[in-house]
């Protein structure tokens, strides 16, 4: 392992030794595939574009990025920042490398979307786009080439499995009650966090290595805090609200449908993004983070109701202010 990552700086080193205009475009690119945007494009197609998509891009997003904070804590390598002093930090992580939850997320999430639109320029465009967000993080010295190509892999298993079950497991969630259906979302949330805490806790004895601290402090970049839970907390608590949402819609509206004009469209957009900013900043500020037991209940509230505000209560806001049809 030791010669693989001695290889991999040198490649990690060879690409930031290139220019330094590049750390721009490279920048651009890891934010296309980072969860912050995903949360800001997910309820665009949602809401205004296609809701299909939205939803499938959405449970791309809680999918992946919950296998992936799991996956970090079972591999428990490090970026390469942390092991060697010549690798300039461009961008800052706490959590464990592998695999690269950029690449993942942008491999899942614009997969599905590719082989949800099912068109040649979809896919030649995803493709291009997940190529260059998994260089953008060897580029910025926060993942080695195993971390993006194993979040490459990871990501597309996702998708493959996803679409494989999607009907047979839709088809099965109809027959069941709708108090049932709210608690198999409930199940399906709090299984993440069980999954955290099994992989956090096999960990064992693991120490965190004094030198992965200091190069990180050296580098400017944050210290490492890898076997943190709140990354698998808020993909729980996303989990919950998106899906007992999307439930609770279908059960009083039946299905969900946008048609309305372009300028309604961005509307219903700007509204509902109004509404996640109250919800994530507000509550944040109201939340109490501490001791750890609280803030996390705290924290998986307030991202059942970021999840539930998605797929339930801005649509309900939407036909409330004539913004549906």
């Amino acid at each position: 392992m030791e010669a693989l990552i001695d290889f991999e700086i040198l490649v990690t080193l060879f690409w930031q030794n290139l220019d330094g205009w590049l750390e721009y475009p490279m920048q651009a690119f890891t934010f296309l595939g980072s969860e912050l945007f995903f949360l800001l494009v997910m309820p665009a197609l949602y809401w205004s574009i296609d809701p299909v998509i939205g939803f499938r891009a959405g449970m791309m997003l809680i999918l992946s990025g919950g296998l992936n904070s799991i996956l970090k804590m079972l591999f428990l390598t490090p970026r390469p920042y942390w092991v060697d002093s010549g690798v300039r930090a461009y961008s800052s992580e706490t959590s464990f490398g592998m695999p690269s939850g950029h690449s993942q997320n942008s491999a899942a999430i614009w997969g599905i979307i590719a082989a949800t639109i099912r068109k040649k320029w979809a896919y030649i465009f995803a493709v291009l786009l997940i190529f260059f967000i998994g260089l953008s993080r060897i580029y910025l010295g926060v993942h080695f080439l195993h971390d993006v190509l194993t979040g490459w892999l990871a990501g597309a298993l996702v998708v493959l499995l996803y679409i494989k079950l999607e009907a047979p497991v839709s088809s099965w969630l109809k027959k069941r009650a709708f108090g049932t259906q709210l608690l198999i979302s409930f199940i399906f949330a709090i299984t993440f966090i069980l999954l955290g805490f099994l992989a956090q806790q096999s960990a064992g004895r693991w120490v965190l290595p004094t030198a992965w601290s200091t190069l990180a402090e050296a580098a400017g970049a944050e210290a490492p805090d890898p076997l943190n839970l709140d990354g698998v907390i808020t993909i729980a608590g996303v989990a919950f609200g998106f899906t007992a949402g999307f439930t609770s819609w279908r059960k009083k509206f039946g299905v969900y449908e946008i048609k309305c004009s372009l300028v309604k469209k961005m509307a219903r957009y700007a509204f509902g993004l109004i509404g996640i900013v109250v919800l994530y900043f507000g509550l944040k500020l109201v939340f109490p983070e501490e001791p750890l037991l609280i803030g996390g209940i705290f924290r998986f509230i307030r991202y059942t109701l970021i999840g539930m505000w998605v797929t339930f209560f801005a649509p309900w806001f939407f036909r409330l202010f004539h913004l549906e049809r």
